[in-house]
């Protein structure tokens, strides 16, 4: 009488799939990565030179860096560590481009304040800050259609949204009106560009990603027939 040996079981993934997820198209998505977290500090910058107001997360970290010091960029990878400890009750699990938003990001965004400064004339400024709330769009479509991982603060909003059953309006809702009067409280600039921003960067997100993100990989593993 033979046995059938039993089926194996699941092949637990390499290390490079652990850290990477989806390892297809690295040669593309690794550079669409740090492009897009550049940029998104690049425009980040821009938006504080042209005065008209931050995001809901930058009034706070200028409101941090006006009342203790250090520059507005140190405080934005500081919170973005700060927030990533928040995944462990969460139970989130961080990908490679979830640690390269904390650690890049502000990095950019401190060396494009260095570079750069304010603009003359309110229309001047006007311009700035609209092209930086496109130039975020389009960071934004990059680093998330790289497809390794979201950053810190989208994935508190998911974690959240996750273990409470809240929808994932009222979770980021929720988030950026408490980061956004903690930061008013401490010094931050709110203003026009904020609200801009608030309505704008959703629909140009959705305009940007379906251009940016890569494709997954195709799966060639034999089919098995089915049956009846």
């Amino acid at each position: 009488m033979t046995t059938t040996p039993p089926a194996p079981g699941p092949t637990r993934p390499g290390p490079a799939v652990r850290i990477l997820g989806d390892t297809h198209a690295l040669g593309r998505r690794l550079p669409q990565l740090a492009v897009g977290l550049v940029l998104y500090g690049v425009s980040m910058a821009l938006m504080l030179r042209s005065g008209l107001g931050l995001d809901p997360w930058d009034v706070f970290h200028q409101g941090l860096q006006r009342m203790l010091g250090l520059t507005v960029g140190a405080w934005v990878t500081i919170c973005g560590a700060l927030v990533l400890l928040l995944w462990i009750p969460l139970r989130q699990r961080p990908g490679l481009g979830t640690v390269a938003n904390v650690l890049m990001i502000g990095a950019a965004m401190d060396l494009t304040l260095r570079l750069v400064g304010g603009p003359a004339g309110l229309p001047a400024r006007i311009a700035l800050m609209a092209a930086a709330v496109v130039l975020n769009g389009l960071a934004s479509g990059l680093y998330i259609g790289a497809r390794f991982g979201p950053g810190p603060r989208d994935g508190l909003m998911t974690g959240l949204h996750r273990r409470t059953g809240r929808s994932l309006r009222l979770v980021r809702t929720g988030i950026e009106v408490i980061v956004l009067a903690a930061g008013v409280l401490l010094g931050g600039t709110a203003g026009v560009g904020t609200v801009v921003y608030a309505l704008a960067i959703g629909p140009l997100v959705q305009l940007f990603l379906p251009w940016c993100t890569a494709s997954p990989a195709k799966d060639t593993s034999p089919q098995t027939p089915r049956m009846g």
